[in-house]
């Protein structure tokens, strides 16, 4: 079923019990999330002390819980169905069309703080007829983390920030060739995540779909130019990992990877690095963001009380915390001091070019109402292509020939 059907179907339910609101006595909330990083929890488990320390009439506990990535939505989904869903729960950019227009979320304008001081660049998907339906905690641009002593074993200088994809596949192909190791690794891609290669096609100008959800854009030219270059650099090139081999960047194994900076805490001082933009492509620089959100489901027992605890999560002291993980749309916390105070081992130069000015100019990865059954469909047309000697014209018409029904729903 699509994440939009089961949506509605909640909403229904809830307009028959009368759900969400404030409940007898103090509330236990629970959050979701996708993350059961130490550190990230550690944080949040301590914001949420201060919360329930403040307001013990309110909330009683707060407990956040992991659900694994791979299946993160749909888990939530699946939850929300069957009426155990969360009272928060953080949502992917992919989902965030679905949950906002299917009104399964609490206005929030009227809880959060300083509505006006975020940015609203980075609010478009979270909004819907001028109203705050979530908060996009993390907008994180995308950037290359670079071991500079695989680099140099190759005979190749680390790039500057005004380096092309060209440069940048050059480089990573005589890493393999030289030493064995993997050139260029797009994380969290492994041939299936095909929308972190937007970190790679919008270089080209090319887009998944047009801005109003309803022309596919893989059989385009800008889409074919692109996926060609990469499917080149993979099977002739040999300067990505081809399918069925990973290499960890961050345990030495891959000269570069495309990541984000709240990875950067897997950094360690056993090689020299860096983090530079993505390069340039032929229509010329380019930033591309991830994002989450939080949001307060209406089937939530204690939406009140949720939506006061995630104002409190996201006002401006506990998004300087969090800043040191996730970039935050609160303009004045978007400097690279306030960045650097929140991750030490990044230089304000690296954040000013990566994360402040990658959120000024960034596109957002792809997102469509519906976004489940079309993921899963882009992904299954896209798999003849990852092999020697695909016809990439060919097989990116066929995944437009695949979503265009569901994009014209």
């Amino acid at each position: 079923m699509r994440l939009r059907a089961i949506a509605a179907a909640l909403l229904l339910g809830l307009t028959a019990c009368g759900g969400g609101g404030a409940s007898s006595g103090p509330a236990e909330l629970r959050m979701t999330i996708w993350s059961a990083n130490e550190a990230h929890l550690k944080l949040f488990d301590e914001i949420a002390a201060s919360y329930v320390a403040a307001n013990p009439g309110t909330v009683s506990k707060v407990t956040f819980d992991p659900l694994p990535f791979e299946n993160y939505t749909t888990t939530l989904t699946t939850q929300l169905a069957g009426g155990k869903g969360p009272d928060l729960a953080w949502l992917l950019e992919s989902a965030a069309l679905d949950f906002v227009e299917a009104g399964a979320l609490v206005p929030l304008d009227d809880t959060l703080e300083d509505p006006a001081g975020l940015n609203p660049a980075v609010m478009k998907l979270w909004q819907a007829d001028g109203t705050t339906y979530a908060y996009p905690f993390s907008n994180s641009p995308f950037g290359v983390f670079i071991n500079k002593d695989l680099l140099a074993a190759a005979g190749q200088q680390s790039p500057a920030t005004g380096w092309t994809w060209e440069q940048a596949i050059a480089a990573a192909a005589a890493v393999h060739a030289r030493t064995g190791k993997a050139g260029l690794v797009v994380r969290d891609f492994d041939y299936k995540g095909w929308d972190n290669l937007a970190t790679v096609w919008t270089g080209w100008g090319a887009q998944a779909w047009s801005e109003d959800g309803k022309t596919c854009g893989f059989d385009q030219q800008p889409m074919v130019d692109a996926m060609t270059f990469l499917h080149k650099a993979i099977f002739t090139d040999a300067a990505l990992p081809g399918p069925g081999t990973t290499a960890d960047f961050f345990a030495g194994e891959a000269a570069m990877t495309i990541s984000q900076i709240s990875r950067a805490s897997l950094l360690s001082d056993d090689f020299a690095w860096d983090l530079v933009p993505l390069p340039s492509g032929p229509s010329g620089k380019y930033s591309v963001i991830g994002q989450g959100g939080v949001g307060v489901l209406k089937q939530s027992k204690h939406a009140d009380a949720a939506a006061d605890f995630l104002a409190y999560f996201t006002n401006a002291a506990n998004g300087a915390k969090l800043a040191r993980f996730f970039p935050p749309p609160r303009t004045a916390l978007l400097t690279a001091d306030t960045l650097a105070t929140a991750n030490p081992k990044l230089k304000p130069e690296q954040l000013q070019n990566v994360v402040i000015d990658g959120i000024a100019n960034g596109e957002v990865k792809p997102s469509h109402t519906g976004n489940a059954e079309l993921s899963q469909a882009v992904r299954a047309a896209l798999d003849p292509l990852w092999q020697p000697g695909a016809d990439v014209r060919g097989v990116l018409s066929g995944v437009c020939t695949a979503i265009n029904p569901l994009l014209s729903k």
